[in-house]
């Protein structure tokens, strides 16, 4: 395991059991910590995560729920010593820029929310006019190789995991124990790198929630493959934003559920 995921893992001693009785074995626990996200001096979040790229998930949750926009509304960003804390100052004081008081809220791991900066327009350009095309044999092998680039679920089996693709190249791979949370980093990590989305690809491993399909729209994602299953809604949803959305992409095959006009044979 690299050296710089290994500080997000833990060994524990356990009883496994393997037919003819209990034997005493070390495993890789993955880590689950508390993370503070403050804008401005004040208290936004509690999120459930890894620990892992945690300057990337408070930006990328910031611009999830409206309160940047783009890397010139941040001043600084400050990040504690024991990566349990992240506070992120804008040029204008977003945060206070409300009719009501904002009250800190706590996010288990699956990291599901919904609330918006009062007054923040949500994400509704169409995307069906990005035309970026993708082929069957090219979501098999981007999906094996993400797979296989997917070292903290390789090693605990308890993360899932999101990559931003641009064509063949896989530009940057989140893991975290909240498969929201790896779509927020994919959002901190183009905003602070001044990467346009528009014509790129998500692929993932978890379940396709509508609140997962929001924020790949938010990000102006036109294509998402996932190694999971949609929800209806989610469905809905893709057809709705323009969003090519690819599942349960294993063993040689793939379900495409909307906007399958991206795909050549």
């Amino acid at each position: 395991m690299p050296g710089e995921q290994a500080a997000y893992v833990e060994e524990q001693k356990i009883l496994v059991y393997r037919g003819n009785g209990f034997s005493e074995e070390s495993v890789s626990v993955v880590q689950e910590v508390s993370l503070k996200i403050c804008l401005n001096g004040t208290e936004m979040v509690t999120i459930a995560c890894n620990g892992n790229y945690v300057g990337e998930l408070a930006v990328g949750f910031l611009r999830s729920e409206g309160f940047i926009e783009t890397a010139s509304d941040i001043k600084k960003i400050e990040i504690s010593d024991d990566n349990r804390r992240v506070h992120v100052m804008t040029k204008s004081d977003i945060s206070q820029n409300r009719q009501k008081p904002f009250a800190p809220e706590s996010i288990e791991s699956s990291g599901a929310r919904g609330r918006r900066r009062e007054g923040a327009a949500p994400y509704r350009k169409d995307l069906a006019a990005q035309e970026i095309f993708i082929t069957p044999q090219n979501v098999l092998g981007l999906m094996e190789r993400f797979v296989d680039v997917s070292r903290l679920h390789q090693v605990t089996g308890g993360t899932h995991s999101a990559a931003l693709i641009d064509g063949d190249r896989i530009l940057a791979v989140r893991e975290d124990i909240g498969r929201h949370n790896t779509i927020d980093m994919l959002g901190g990590y183009s905003l602070l790198n001044g990467i346009d989305c528009s014509d790129k690809v998500i692929v993932r491993t978890g379940r396709i929630s509508a609140e997962i399909v929001h924020k790949v729209w938010n990000l102006g994602v036109p294509v998402m493959i996932s190694l999971s299953v949609p929800t209806s809604m989610a469905v809905h949803l893709c057809k709705e934003a323009g969003i090519t959305l690819i599942g349960s992409v294993r063993g040689g095959r793939m379900n495409v559920y909307s906007h399958e006009w991206r795909i050549e044979n």
